[in-house]
């Protein structure tokens, strides 16, 4: 089996998740290459050496434009904070390699291009890694919604919410600030839950948006004895309406007392309905219109039977799958596409419609106004 050879920038909690993902498809799939793990990078010499110990990195090193300059790479994993994402992925795909890169793919739409135009001249594969497509059942509501067991789509109602915010005294970290997370849980959690919408039900028209800041100032990291401004919506509602008539709304917050990594969606349609939650993730509810009175109801669909995408790599039926082995699906599937000179989606242009979507939230949320796209 052919080598490839990753260099991951990054190296706290994504950086452990992809070296996961590359660590493990050899294992239960049958890729094209086998991920050799070449060089990791980061800023903390120390702490590097000791994630590079514990995940097997073969080397280390803190300047990321020298591992571009490396001809023993052939894959940048970008793993960093998403303001870093832009000129990273450029560099790297003027250097030729492939690119995997964390969402959200950037700050901005003009970044989003940038780095499109950069992998499209370049011809390397380029990939946003919005993992929770990659989930069996996410894979199943999909070829459901295909094969029309839906019909016509009336309602999307999405919903990622977190709780670490509740805490007063959680830091002014890089997500709190404009400049370096672009918005608040609107762009971070926002990202996912727009590309799931995109994924499952199509592009949208327009967009209304409001949000809400429930804390001002947060405690330095630095120093916890001083404050610092929180720049960014604590909160975000949006609304909006699909390309083919079907209505959406999306909530994203970080102050969901309670809730520590619930990522929801309901679909509603003509013949059926279909719910599904992250901290669930290997169950689907289903809801089908035409079943006999005394069945009417949603019933489950665990879905861990072979037939089910993905599902039949790793254990029996009825032992589940968790949050990581996203991970090793989509890097097993970025493989495949080096192997076959394709593209994988969601790719770099599919990153600039869902940020072009958070855009027109954010304007909608400045402006009071609804958005068109």
């Amino acid at each position: 089996m052919e080598d490839l050879r990753i260099g991951i920038l990054g190296h706290r909690f994504m950086g452990r998740a992809h070296s996961n993902g590359w660590s493990q498809t050899t294992k239960f799939f049958d890729p094209p290459y086998k991920p050799v793990l070449q060089v990791a990078c980061g800023r903390d010499g120390e702490d590097l050496q000791k994630f590079a110990d514990r995940w097997g990195w073969a080397e280390i090193e803190t300047d990321w434009k020298r591992v571009m300059e490396r001809d023993d790479i052939d894959v940048i994993d970008i793993s960093l904070p998403t303001f870093m994402h832009a000129e990273t992925a450029i560099a790297a795909a003027e250097a030729g390699k492939h690119i995997f890169c964390e969402k959200p793919i950037c700050n901005t739409s003009e970044q989003a291009r940038a780095m499109q135009a950069a992998a499209e001249k370049a011809g390397v594969v380029h990939y946003v890694n919005h993992n929770y497509r990659r989930c069996p059942a996410v894979a199943l509501a999909k070829r459901m919604i295909d094969d029309g067991e839906l019909g016509e789509i009336y309602h999307w109602r999405g919903a990622y919410q977190q709780s670490w915010l509740v805490n007063p005294d959680h830091p002014l970290d890089w997500k709190l600030k404009k400049d370096t997370a672009g918005a608040g849980p609107l762009w971070d959690l926002g990202s996912h839950a727009v590309d799931l919408a995109h994924y499952l039900v199509g592009d949208f028209a327009n967009i209304t948006s409001q949000g809400k800041q429930f804390t001002e100032e947060r405690p330095l990291a630095s120093d916890p004895s001083k404050t610092g401004k929180v720049e960014v919506e604590c909160a975000a509602l949006m609304m909006g309406e699909f390309k083919n008539g079907a209505l959406a709304t999306i909530e994203t917050t970080r102050y969901a007392t309670g809730r520590r990594n619930r990522h929801t969606f309901e679909i509603y349609g003509s013949k059926g309905a279909l719910t599904w939650d992250m901290e669930d993730m290997n169950r689907l509810k289903f809801f089908d219109n035409g079943s006999p009175e005394h069945l009417v109801g949603f019933r489950d669909i665990l879905v861990t039977e072979r037939s089910h995408e993905y599902a039949n790599a790793w254990w029996p039926p009825g032992h589940i799958i968790g949050y990581e082995h996203a991970f090793v699906h989509a890097c097993n599937d970025f493989m495949h596409a080096i192997k076959e000179g394709r593209t994988l989606d969601p790719d770099f242009a599919e990153g600039i419609r869902i940020i072009e979507v958070l855009e027109a939230a954010l304007k909608s949320m400045e402006t009071g106004a609804r958005v068109k796209l």
